[in-house]
């Protein structure tokens, strides 16, 4: 039995995209947390060494070599600055926060370059205009999604990623390009549709649909190299966001678990890249937000 189990883990872990999504969107449930599968190979070692069960043990290594080859890299240490690097911090700052001011601060003091914020309503816009300022006089607002930076931005436009079935204001989407000493960023943020778990599975059709336009949008982007922040409320295993991560490389570095705040299981917070590494991930502080901020650095290049 111990060694079935070890056997089905490997294969969930190796063949996960074969799990159907018909019923209940059942494999991107498990995509969001396959990082998880690690507790299960520990539970099952410690059982098979209780048993002392040569052959569970044995069967246990397929999973391991398995959860190493997925998520092993992440551990690496963390690569040395280069000279045309790029730190950019992406939160969402959530729009029940009452201390605007610090959560500004709290970001500003890891010295980003870019600062991608959603969730941003009225009555809070003005005190992070105020607060960022000195250090980002430059930044654009649509909605509820903004961007602050240290750089000279221009071009800004929205992004129509609004699914269907949604009614009224939902500007989520912006393009911008970021002028830095290196050349011109194409310069995406977003905040995709909430998922929810429920009794007959995941609900994540609003948030597949307007990933698709998301990706369309980058793919049709002039610019050589594209930056991609945002909350996009899925993981880069998530099958769900293929039409993005398909496109634009994800962090090598770092498990950075930003949801929720006060017991952070899966990283839905995203910083992607197109003709750039994102060599290093990891969270930052809590602000009070139901997300951890995440910041990361870009080699660009």
């Amino acid at each position: 039995m111990l060694a079935a189990l070890a056997v089905l883990t490997a294969g969930l872990l190796a063949f996960h995209r074969a799990v159907p999504n018909s019923v209940g969107r059942s494999g991107s449930l498990l995509e969001a947390f396959l990082p998880w599968l690690g507790l299960v190979i520990v539970v099952l070692l410690g059982v098979a060494l209780l048993r002392r069960s040569a052959i569970a043990l044995g069967a246990l290594l397929m999973p391991v070599a398995g959860w190493m080859y997925l998520f092993g890299g992440l551990f690496l240490p963390e690569a040395k600055p280069g000279t045309h690097d790029l730190v950019v911090v992406q939160h969402n700052v959530s729009d029940e926060s009452t201390d605007p001011a610090g959560t500004a601060r709290a970001l500003a003091d890891a010295e980003p370059d870019l600062i991608a914020l959603e969730e941003l309503v009225p009555p809070a816009l003005p005190v992070y205009e105020k607060a960022l300022a000195p250090d980002y006089p430059y930044h654009t607002v649509r909605g509820t999604v903004g961007l602050w930076s240290k750089h000279p931005l221009t071009g800004t436009r929205l992004l129509d990623i609004r699914p269907q079935g949604i009614a009224g204001a939902w500007s989520r989407g912006l393009r911008t390009v970021v002028h830095t000493s290196h050349g011109e960023i194409g310069a995406y943020f977003a905040h995709l549709p909430s998922v929810r778990i429920r009794a007959s599975g995941l609900a994540s059709s609003r948030r597949d649909e307007s990933a698709e336009l998301l990706g369309k949008a980058v793919s049709a982007e002039k610019l050589k190299t594209v930056i991609l922040l945002g909350d996009l409320n899925g993981t880069v295993d998530d099958r769900g966001l293929a039409p993005l991560t398909s496109r634009m490389n994800v962090a090598e570095r770092g498990f950075a678990f930003s949801f929720p705040a006060a017991l952070p299981l899966a990283r839905i917070d995203q910083v992607m890249a197109r003709s750039a590494t994102v060599a290093d991930f990891q969270t930052l502080p809590a602000t009070g937000s139901d997300h951890l901020p995440v910041s990361a650095r870009i080699t660009l290049g």
